[in-house]
């Protein structure tokens, strides 16, 4: 759940009054300033007449930063005691490079040079205005660093000091300090005494998040789509603009009540525009849904979207927001068969703090979730070098297995590093909720690998707490998912089948994902207990579904395989052999290598149903590997992934940029995002 992102339209105090220049009712609380000069806004304050800081509002308006960083530091040099130029820096520092901690060393610094205790003393020292953006600002930036309290107390002081009615704001910091019935009064309050369409929709949204945590969604979603209503109601023309995080909140709701088609249809309109003030980016969420519902070749266009809306960002959202691109990032190149760059992405989320205070998660559940998804991205990149070992030459094959215990023993470290984040019980009983609100999105089918990192027995007590406290009411499905999770650690086929089972038959239709994890695990016990065509079936399944599930869970395709007797077909037979993706039998599914034009590996269904087949293409004369290598390297990569050429420029980029030069346009972004943005 995200704060709405009217707080950070123009990352100014004036954000939080109200957009002073556009709101005459926040203007009243400064009845008593006389605003002199033109009406001109500059720091989203009208009748700001100092020439340097209007100098400094324009070099921001037509984004020229680094002059208006250059100005702001010359203001600094000459005029050390202006709590103006302490001020203006500190607003660029926001702006410009999302520096909050600068920011708020240089805000501290004009709060002690402004020290007033009434308006009248502010007016009287002609720094009413810097007192008051001063102090609407520290609140922002401390409530965005995480320190609630500060932030509330400095609401406190724009109500005392200016008669600024403030009580819209105070639902977001106690919603982070889990106060909800502190929130709920809050909202309510102003609900019946304000008419400004910008503070109902504050309030509305304060209860969004609040009837959601008291697993009340269907008031969740009401108090959702009436915080849309308000901010329709402010649409200047006839395209009504709706801010991205109303949406978004909107979807995270009808995700947790399983309203799969009324998530994407919220998701698909906050994407349709470009918003690059929002905490919030629809892509993400997009990614995550088509991901769960296997429609991957939607989820690689979501996947150059996300790119395209990140690049555009500001500043200041960018260091909010970033762990959420890594990690949905991370999941995709997971599934796409590049587990090493997966590691890398979920590693930066985990070492690189975000300023998490617009949304409902703290920065402790990113790094739980970011830990799970490097454990598991590591394991996996051990799973593939042990591939590569099955085909390389021997001194080759040994430096893969070398890297391969590197990547098992980061993986372990990062097991228990994420076990540790999880071992809250009422955390766990959180993350076990199907869609949990107010969360770090896990995506379900990564979820049943909690089993794994902390035991059957434990995970086995607490399901049947959250089953209890109603987590499962509007499917069961899950909780069984996770008991053949569970079953299948523990090595009880019979429990295993059962539970699979029942969750298959539950699941909603769209857990494409999360059922072939099921396929998986039916697929190995029935295997086990001799039952053939149960067990091709779900191999089957799984395969089709969610193609890297296998190295996910060092799972290897019983195979029956045949080739032609040739040297260089003998030698590619050889190489699946000893792959641990595969196990020779008789009566496993068909995996044949023949001649058809060209040399093809083609592993079909019992009946002959193909179900990945790869060609010899041309040589790529710059690898060191033969062509019978490079052939059974290139079946593994399109079976065992989604078969996308992700270059790896494109996989440095989703790494990120600075973000001052990210405040940049990109002219290129700019140029092609309206031809690449669709829904």
């Amino acid at each position: 759940m995200r704060k709405l992102s009217g707080f950070v339209k123009t990352i100014s105090a004036s954000v939080l009054v109200l957009s002073l220049n556009h709101s005459a009712t926040a203007q009243d609380g400064l009845d008593g300033v006389e605003m002199p000069g033109a009406a001109t806004v500059c720091f989203g304050m009208l009748g700001i007449s100092e020439q340097r800081a209007l100098q400094i509002c324009d070099a921001l308006a037509l984004k020229e930063n680094i002059k208006a960083r250059e100005l702001a530091q010359r203001w600094i040099a000459e005029q050390p005691g202006s709590a103006a130029a302490q001020f203006a820096l500190a607003e660029v520092l926001v702006r410009v490079e999302g520096n909050l901690a600068r920011a708020l060393f240089h805000l501290n610094r004009a709060e002690a040079l402004t020290d007033y205790t009434s308006m009248g003393r502010a007016i009287a020292a002609g720094n009413a205005e810097w007192h008051y953006l001063t102090l609407s600002q520290l609140s922002y930036i401390h409530q965005l660093m995480g320190n609630q309290e500060a932030s509330l107390s400095y609401l406190d002081k724009v109500e005392a000091v200016y008669g600024q009615e403030m009580e819209s704001f105070r639902g977001w910091p106690l919603i982070k300090m889990q106060r909800w019935d502190e929130a709920r009064e809050s909202a309510n309050k102003v609900l019946a005494s304000s008419n400004d369409p910008r503070e109902r929709s504050r309030a509305w949204n304060t209860l969004c998040a609040v009837e959601l945590a008291s697993l009340r969604p269907s008031e969740s979603l009401e108090a959702c789509d009436k915080s849309i209503s308000e901010d329709e109601s402010l649409a200047i023309d006839d395209d009504s603009y709706i801010d991205t995080v109303y949406l978004l909140n909107a979807a995270e709701v009808a995700l947790s009540m399983l309203r799969f088609s009324e998530a994407e249809e919220y998701l698909t309109r906050a994407s349709r525009s470009l918003n690059p003030d929002s905490v919030g980016d629809p892509w993400i969420n997009l990614l995550y849904l088509y991901m769960n519902q296997s429609r991957f070749d939607e989820a690689r266009r979501a996947l150059d979207n996300l790119l395209i809306w990140r690049d555009q960002q500001e500043p200041i959202v960018g260091v909010m927001n970033r762990a959420e691109h890594f990690l949905v990032s991370a999941s995709f190149l997971l599934l796409a068969g590049y587990p090493e760059d997966a590691a890398t992405l979920s590693a930066t989320a985990l070492n690189q703090p975000d300023r998490t205070g617009s949304f409902s998660a703290d920065e402790a559940q990113k790094d739980s979730i970011a830990a799970l998804i490097n454990y598991i991205a590591n394991r996996t990149a051990y799973q593939s070098k042990l591939e590569q070992a099955a085909w390389l030459d021997f001194p080759e094959s040994l430096y893969a297995r070398a890297d391969a215990l590197g990547f098992w023993f980061k993986s372990w470290r990062s097991g228990r590093h994420a076990a540790s984040l999880f071992a809250q019980p009422q955390t766990l009983m959180n993350r076990l909720r199907p869609y949990a609100p107010l969360d770090v999105h896990i995506p379900e089918w990564l979820e049943p690998e909690l089993v794994t990192l902390l035991g059957e027995g434990v995970i086995g007590a607490i399901l049947e707490d959250t089953l209890a406290e109603g987590a499962f009411t509007l499917n069961e499905g899950y909780y069984f998912a996770y008991h053949t999770e569970v079953s299948a650690l523990k090595g009880n086929d019979e429990a295993t089948l059962e539970y699979a089972n029942r969750a298959l038959a539950l699941l909603p239709n769209e857990e494409h994902m999360l059922k072939a994890r099921l396929s998986a695990r039916v697929a190995e016990v029935a295997w086990r207990r001799g039952n053939t065509e149960v067990a091709l079936n779900n191999y089957e399944v799984a395969l089709q579904s969610d193609p890297s599930i296998f190295r996910r869970l060092g799972l290897s395709l019983p195979v029956n395989i045949s080739g032609v007797d040739a040297p260089f077909e003998r030698q590619v037979i050889a190489y699946l052999e000893a792959s641990p993706r595969f196990s020779a039998a008789a009566d496993g599914l068909n995996l044949e290598v023949f001649p058809q034009n060209e040399l093809t590996i083609c592993l079909s269904t019992r009946g002959g149903v193909p179900l990945s087949c790869v060609q010899m293409g041309p040589i790529d004369e710059t690898l060191t590997l033969q062509p019978e290598q490079q052939l059974v390297q290139e079946f593994h990569e399109k079976t065992f992934g989604l078969g996308y050429d992700i270059s790896q420029s494109q996989r440095m980029r989703l790494l990120g940029s600075s973000v001052i030069l990210s405040s940049q346009n990109n002219t290129d972004a700019r140029q092609n995002r309206d031809a690449v943005l669709r829904p």
